[in-house]
């Protein structure tokens, strides 16, 4: 298995972000970066850097899952914010269009309203530079899928699954994951994406809802209870060619790793029946209970058994990092997901 990171993903490093009417520290930073490493090393496995971050192939292949406004507003919405009076050195909007705009606005402002979704998501002079690192990271692994690997691993910060076509969501820009599938669909004719992050994949499912040649399947924590709230219920099951090619399982808040397996179990039996030819694992280990985010209780333990039950399904893979964020297991966490899925063990990469 190939594991890649860019070391650009560094310079996105948001400090805060609002929690609760708060200010309150990011928890998605590059720390997040040097645990997760950390948990590799526990299993003998290392990172290796994409070539080239940003490219035409790369902006290509984003423009096919974000519209072409949000891509351009992500490369500039930082230098034209800066040019407004008064404003801060990072982007963050004070109004949204929250029962749907009109129209969509010239302004830096209603820009960001319109492409922000929440309060999670500022950006900083090097945050696009980060971002498009992250999401080359995604890309690099599924192209290896394309070629001779059989399974590779893309540690990307910022996550990406709550990123839509136009949309920027809890920590994520774009959606790694959907970039993943779009690259493996120039070799596969029908791609899954199962996402095991705590939180429901809405930028995911936004992307794919009306098409069928990319299933999505997502385990997480009830919206009715948790972010992102609006999306992710059981009836959200596709539209028009993607009829019942978009399948969601809720659990109830603070759900052990019994609950957690036994869904996993159920979405796979449901993803059986779309006979994919390759696999994209949006990869969250935020539903451990010791999440700063928690909403879960799944134990380290919990991880290898997630691991084993997505490898027997053997399939090209691409594993794309989504949540779990900075907690002493994090990257213990992430050991025991490989270990489970590579039949890795201490001190080998096998």
């Amino acid at each position: 298995m190939r594991l890649f990171y860019h070391p650009d993903q560094e310079r996105h490093a948001p400090e805060h972000f609002l929690l609760r009417g708060r200010p309150a520290p990011s928890p998605e930073g590059p720390v997040r970066a040097e645990l997760l490493a950390q948990g590799l090393a526990e299993v003998g496995m290392s990172l290796t850097a994409p070539g080239i971050v940003d490219s035409e192939r790369l902006r290509t292949r984003l423009a096919r899952i974000h519209a072409p406004r949000y891509l351009d507003f992500l490369a500039t919405i930082h230098e034209r914010w800066q040019a407004l009076p008064n404003a801060a050195e990072i982007v963050a909007p004070n109004v949204h269009p929250c029962g749907g705009g009109h129209h969509y606005p010239r302004h830096p402002v209603g820009q960001a309203g319109w492409h922000l979704h929440d309060m999670a998501c500022p950006i900083t002079a090097d945050s696009f530079a980060g971002i498009l690192a992250s999401a080359a990271s995604a890309q690099a692994a599924a192209e290896a899928v394309n070629g001779s690997e059989h399974h590779a691993y893309a540690l990307c910060r910022p996550p990406g699954h709550h990123a839509g076509p136009e949309r920027a969501g809890g920590f994520c820009f774009l959606n790694n994951a959907a970039l993943a599938a779009t690259v493996l669909r120039e070799s596969f004719a029908r791609v899954a994406i199962v996402d095991v992050d705590l939180h429901h994949g809405n930028g995911t499912q936004d992307i794919f809802y009306a098409r069928r040649d990319v299933w999505t399947g997502s385990l997480h924590a009830d919206p009715a209870d948790f972010y992102p709230f609006f999306w992710g219920g059981v009836e959200e099951t596709g539209e028009g060619e993607g009829e019942g090619a978009n399948v969601n399982l809720p659990l109830p808040l603070g759900s052990g790793g019994r609950v957690f397996l036994d869904g996993l179990e159920s979405l796979l039996a449901r993803l059986a029946d779309y006979e994919p030819q390759a696999m994209v694992v949006a990869l969250g280990l935020d539903a451990h209970k010791a999440d700063p985010l928690a909403g879960l209780a799944l134990e380290t333990g919990d991880f290898t058994a997630m691991g084993r039950q997505l490898a027997e399904l053997d399939l090209p893979t691409v594993l794309v990092q989504e949540g779990g964020y900075p907690t002493d297991e994090l990257g213990h966490n992430l050991a025991a997901f490989m270990a489970g899925f590579a039949g890795v063990r201490e001190g080998t990469c096998q």
